[in-house]
């Protein structure tokens, strides 16, 4: 029985090309029935599918192996491609490079890169030391944990690729023109003193040759340590979806977060802020936002403030930053989610 265990256990590694392709055709014929099995859940209980419970539980029940199937799936993939953005590479690619076309570059490389806020401190140390200008680093560190694979999954997942496109030029642009715009303030005289007195470091790689059994490993290890993290935030978001979902009136949030509401906005920014969630936590609840009435600007910016404004995120940075840079950063991130929720009420 061991030998049989421990050979399945080898299998994805000594013919990972054969289990990739079977991994993928069993996930995705569990995928496509969790709409039926969620339905046919419901129907077997004592509950009414019409009445406020009966939404909720659906909701609950399918959503919740939805997004975990797709936060699976997509961590999993995204932990081979991460293998090969560790974060020497990272910072090797960001080094001695100029600002604009480099901040551009370090927005897009957050999107692939599998670095969270709690990373914050020793990433923004390290990019310091590797001689990466301030402002890139910002853009960054913005991208990094705000337009991540994560979000952007199960964004397709549940709202098509038009949000999930939206999102992404919406993310990456907040995350370019604020490290660009905090670039052109000079404010390297306000990183903390220790952290300016650091000796720099060469910002070097090497490739260590990476089969794809290796990378297979890699997405294994992600699984096991971002899903392992971010599921209970998952079932608390979903859960709190359903409760909207089932028992909140149609329409209602439409009174303080719709559009006509000019303040919804900054006050969706100012609830967002000191939530401690993360994409997989937050996107259910934004589901059940929209389907109650609440604009997609103000959701937008609500789902932004929440990733990249949080207050453990800049509880952690504080410890390199002095609250001038800290100020100016909040500020001008502030600034562009405000942007975004005016903008796209204002044309959708």
């Amino acid at each position: 029985m061991n030998t049989v265990t421990s050979s399945l256990q080898r299998w994805p590694v000594r013919q990972p090309a054969v289990f990739l392709a079977l991994a993928a055709a069993v996930w995705w014929g569990i995928y496509q029935a969790l709409a039926p099995a969620s339905e046919a859940l419901v129907a077997a209980l004592p509950v009414d599918r019409a009445s406020h419970l009966g939404g909720a539980l659906q909701f609950f029940l399918y959503d919740t192996p939805k997004v975990l199937m797709l936060l699976t799936g997509v961590v999993f993939v995204m932990g081979m491609v991460n293998s090969y953005f560790t974060p020497e590479r990272t910072r090797a690619l960001l080094a001695g490079r100029s600002e604009g076309v480099a901040n551009v570059m370090a927005a897009s490389l957050g999107i692939v890169t599998p670095f969270c806020s709690c990373s914050a401190v020793p990433l923004f140390i390290g990019f310091v030391q590797a001689g990466v200008p301030l402002g890139v680093t910002f853009s960054f560190l913005i991208s990094a944990p705000m337009v991540n694979e994560v979000a952007l999954t199960l964004l397709f997942g549940m709202f098509g690729w038009k949000v999930a496109l939206l999102y992404l030029g919406l993310g990456l642009s907040v995350a370019i023109v604020a490290g660009w715009v905090i670039g052109r303030l000079k404010m390297q005289a306000y990183l903390e003193d220790w952290v300016q007195d650091m000796p720099k470091t060469s910002a070097q790689f090497e490739d260590a040759g990476t089969t794809l059994a290796d990378r297979v490993q890699a997405g294994f290890a992600a699984v096991r340590e971002i899903v392992g993290k971010v599921w209970p935030y998952i079932l608390g978001g979903i859960a709190l979806g359903a409760l909207i979902h089932g028992y909140v009136p149609e329409d209602f949030m439409a009174s303080f977060m719709g559009k006509e509401a000019w303040w919804s906005v900054p006050l969706a920014v100012l609830m967002g802020v000191p939530m401690y969630t993360n994409a997989a936590g937050v996107i259910p609840i934004v589901q059940a936002l929209l389907a109650k009435g609440a604009a997609l600007g103000t959701v937008l910016a609500f789902m932004m403030s929440v990733i990249a404004l949080s207050l453990p995120e800049m509880i952690i940075l504080r410890k390199v930053l002095k609250l001038r840079l800290m100020a100016t950063f909040v500020g001008v991130v502030a600034t562009g989610i405000l942007l975004v929720g005016f903008v796209f009420n204002a044309v959708l």
